[in-house]
């Protein structure tokens, strides 16, 4: 097994979903083909999001022939590993590549390889990228390039050196993935309710508002920004419970099993339609909320 780096676009042609499957041509086959099992980074190339660089990690379950193209082939992610970063990882930091692939020689990026849509990483800077795109106030996982600093003791070793253990389990933690979508959920919807539209932040400046996944961790729901929405803690409770849902263009929908509607309808906003994010890429995805009102939602 490999791992690998995919750029994807937000502007693409393909017939992408980052969280699900990612989409590509034959050409590129043989080189993904070693990291089925094993864990690529996504890279934003300057397009629909005019920026250069990395923002989130997921993990390949396999790879084979896409059933909607006969011509295309699907790297299939395995459910529940998407994660996008905290923070945008730019491609390089001064002088320095974050993959060390990309450096021609001369400080100038390797045009050949840069302008691939698959290439390999290696370990070292893969979890270079993602320390950076996960990291908090608290370091989640010791800087992989002080891995050789002189006075690096045995304690650390043990913590560090072993790539397969401790820092893999970081991106399956619930602790770090709860922290990292709750972030990019609030940011997403200005911390404030979608369907009431409050925003409480109490004395510590720490918004009330929680990040709801649409489609739940344990029904193998991703931590895809696009499956979350930022609720009120009593909204949230009856959204879980299936007591209101949404449309597919955010009509906010009342399941006739709660006691008293009108008093829900004085709660949300008063148009009946929930306040999505500006940016499209951050809204919820239609499958997510189709799966809330056919598994939870109660009619």
């Amino acid at each position: 097994m490999a791992k690998a780096v995919l750029v994807h676009r937000v502007d693409t042609h393909y017939d992408d979903e980052p969280s699900r499957k990612y989409q590509f041509p034959k050409q590129y086959l043989k080189r993904l083909l070693p990291s089925e099992g094993d864990w690529v980074i996504y890279y934003e190339p300057r397009g629909g999001g005019g920026r250069l660089g990395y923002n989130a990690v997921a993990k390949i379950e396999r790879i084979d022939r896409d059933p909607s193209r006969e011509d295309m082939y699907a790297a299939w992610i395995e459910e529940g590993s998407y994660l996008q970063f905290q923070n945008f990882v730019p491609y390089r930091r001064a002088d320095r590549f974050m993959e060390s692939s990309l450096d021609a020689g001369d400080g100038k990026p390797n045009q050949g390889l840069i302008r691939s849509a698959v290439r390999p990483v290696s370990d070292t800077d893969f979890f270079r990228i993602i320390g950076q795109g996960l990291s908090d106030e608290q370091p989640l996982m010791p800087r992989v390039d002080d891995l050789s600093a002189p006075g690096f003791n045995e304690a650390q070793a043990e913590f560090v050196y072993d790539f397969d253990r401790p820092t893999m389990e970081t991106l399956v933690t619930r602790q770090v993935r709860d922290r990292v979508f709750r972030k990019l959920v609030l940011d997403a919807y200005d911390s404030r309710c979608a369907m009431t539209g409050l925003k409480l932040i109490n004395g510590g400046g720490r918004a009330e508002v929680e990040a709801a996944h649409i489609k739940p961790v344990e029904a193998k729901g991703s931590d895809d920004v696009r499956n979350g929405i930022a609720l009120s803690g009593t909204v949230h409770w009856m959204f879980d419970r299936g007591l209101i849902g949404l449309s597919d263009n955010a009509e906010i929908i009342i399941s006739r099993h709660v006691n008293d509607p009108d008093q829900v309808r004085a709660l949300i906003h008063k148009s009946g339609y929930a306040k999505f994010p500006a940016d499209p890429t951050l809204c919820p995805h239609p499958a997510f909320l189709q799966w809330h009102r056919e598994n939870r939602l109660k009619i």
